[in-house]
């Protein structure tokens, strides 16, 4: 898996800031919140949006300050402290135990797969190998898939998957990872089969050519 996109700190953070909007809009829409682009970005700007809940409003200004808190952070490494802060972030007055590795039980919608209680000890050494992976867009969809099957965190793991691996690709000037609407659905059904089968090659292949954007500076 070579990388799509080359471009300098500068460049890609530039690229970042100017659609951040646009990646709020689609983590907001992949849980389920029916906003539209426009009322994300009246939220985003500190304006009231009177058809949204109150949940629905704290979501979307917890992804700005997750997005904020992953620019300001691309000097540091990608590891577990930071993956644990980056769902804090992302559940702040919104999900009990946020930031925190869960202690329960969960389920998961269109499958009867239960992912097993984590262990900080193991998931600080899987996370640790990932990110021994050579080439950076390979290393961030591995790392967010791994992310999102582990279930560290009682919610907010999709949210915090693709934060984390945006991290990754950032830091590294390889582009940024969002799902579109329109790919969502099937995104999901992949990530279901993955799930299962702890196979991540076509999950990874999908994100990979469908949900990688940059842009060539030159």
């Amino acid at each position: 898996m070579t990388n799509k996109y080359r471009m300098t700190r500068e460049q890609i953070t530039t690229f970042a800031k100017r659609n951040l909007v646009d990646y709020i809009w689609k983590s907001a829409k992949m849980e389920g919140i029916a906003v539209t682009f426009p009322d994300t970005d009246a939220v985003v700007r500190g304006a009231r949006v009177a058809n949204l809940t109150v949940d629905e409003i704290v979501l979307i200004n917890n992804l700005k300050h997750a997005w904020f808190f992953v620019l300001d952070t691309l000097d540091y490494p990608t590891d577990y402290p930071l993956v644990c802060k980056i769902n804090q972030t992302v559940g702040a007055n919104l999900i009990y135990g946020s930031g925190s590795i869960r202690n329960m039980p969960v389920t998961i919608g269109g499958t009867e797969w239960v992912p097993d209680l984590p262990i900080e000890s193991v998931i600080k050494e899987e996370i640790t190998k990932i990110l021994q992976i050579d080439m950076d867009t390979d290393r961030a969809l591995s790392l967010a898939l791994y992310l999102m099957r582990k279930q560290i965190f009682i919610d907010g793991n999709k949210r915090t998957a693709l934060l984390v691996a945006n991290h990754v690709m950032i830091s590294a000037g390889v582009g940024i990872v969002s799902i579109a609407n329109d790919y969502q659905a099937d995104f999901f059904k992949l990530v279901l089969e993955y799930y299962e089968t702890d196979n991540n090659k076509k999950a990874k292949s999908f994100l990979y050519e469908k949900c990688l954007h940059g842009a060539d500076f030159n």
